[in-house]
């Protein structure tokens, strides 16, 4: 359960409002795990998770936000390389063979051009 860039957040915390509980912390407790084994586990522990669960909708919106200004990041990235094409009568272009696939009876094997052309 690694963080995810686009989110900036692990997918089981999206989901479950914690962290996962590896099982290694449960043999050997860390401090978030002695925290919870404090807590009495009638009303203390429902209460501290109803507040968690509470702050799940905030999580998801921040989520949503780090997403947004990371697929920014990554368009203007793109865009900061691509340079348009225009294409007018007369140019010589190449047109993809869209006959060397699997599908194809007749199949020429990897040797046949992936491109047919030149095209005026």
């Amino acid at each position: 359960t690694s963080i995810h860039t686009p989110t900036g957040a692990t997918p089981y915390s999206l989901v479950f409002g914690t962290e996962a509980i590896i099982p290694l912390e449960i043999e050997l407790p860390s401090l978030r795990i002695s925290l919870w084994d404090y807590l009495d586990k009638d009303e203390d522990y429902r209460v501290a998770r109803l507040a968690e669960l509470e702050l799940l909708d905030e999580k998801h919106m921040w989520a949503l936000n780090h997403l947004k200004v990371y697929q920014n990041r990554v368009s203007r990235g793109y865009n900061k390389w691509i340079i348009p094409h225009q294409f007018e009568v007369g140019d010589l272009v190449l047109k993809e063979n869209q006959f060397n696939t699997t599908k194809d009876q007749e199949k020429k094997g990897k040797f046949e051009p992936n491109w047919l052309g030149p095209y005026v």
